[in-house]
């Protein structure tokens, strides 16, 4: 079966790392696919074109995948559109998976420090009114700002939360590092694996 990728990662620091990680991804079929390596000038205008249009184009990203594996750098974890990314899989049902990058090396040999899990700041929690996204802000929860409707609840590959409490997705969800667990080897098993849990 084609496993159409959508990877979600922080553009500035991370692109040649991301790349890097991509283009290890040998031990993918010939049918499978990646999605998310969009072209930085053109997520650029889009950011600048409006709010609208740029979660729009990240929509379109995520379109036909059904795994998406986020990039985790130094500041991942902290960005309003990977974030965006994240919550967008959930609705649309995807795998999800974070796989660390911070050891892999940028365009000038650099490593950098590994950053808090980025499915660690997203979550979700029930009300009398249906469940609802809640992000990890200024050391609290709040309501998730940029996708406000309720999530059906059968629409979950998941168990629900319960109550009002906070259920971070990290809970639900592997995460890998790239360079101590042989990324180059392994990162084709990990979102198979992750996809199989979603029950893709």
């Amino acid at each position: 079966m084609p496993r159409r990728t959508f990877f979600s990662f922080h553009y500035k620091p991370d692109v040649w790392r991301a790349w890097n990680v991509r283009n290890s991804w040998v031990v993918r079929e010939a049918d499978e696919d990646s999605r998310g390596f969009f072209d930085s000038s053109v997520f650029e205008a889009s950011k600048k074109e409006s709010d609208g249009a740029l979660k729009t184009f990240l929509r379109k990203g995520i379109d036909n995948t059904s795994v998406t594996c986020v990039l985790a750098g130094t500041e991942t974890w902290s960005r309003r559109w990977v974030r965006y990314e994240i919550v967008r899989s959930i609705i649309k049902g995807n795998g999800l998976l974070t796989v660390y990058i911070h050891g892999v090396q940028n365009k000038d040999k650099e490593t950098s420090t590994k950053g808090a899990n980025p499915l660690a700041q997203i979550g979700l929690y029930r009300t009398a009114r249906g469940i609802f996204f809640a992000e990890w802000m200024n050391r609290k929860w709040v309501a998730y700002a940029d996708y406000t409707l309720a999530v059906p609840e059968g629409d979950l590959w998941f168990k629900a939360p319960d109550t009002n409490n906070v259920v971070q997705l990290s809970t639900h969800c592997l995460s890998y590092d790239f360079i101590g667990q042989s990324g180059r080897k392994n990162i084709g098993g990990w979102i198979e694996t992750a996809a199989g849990m979603a029950g893709r």
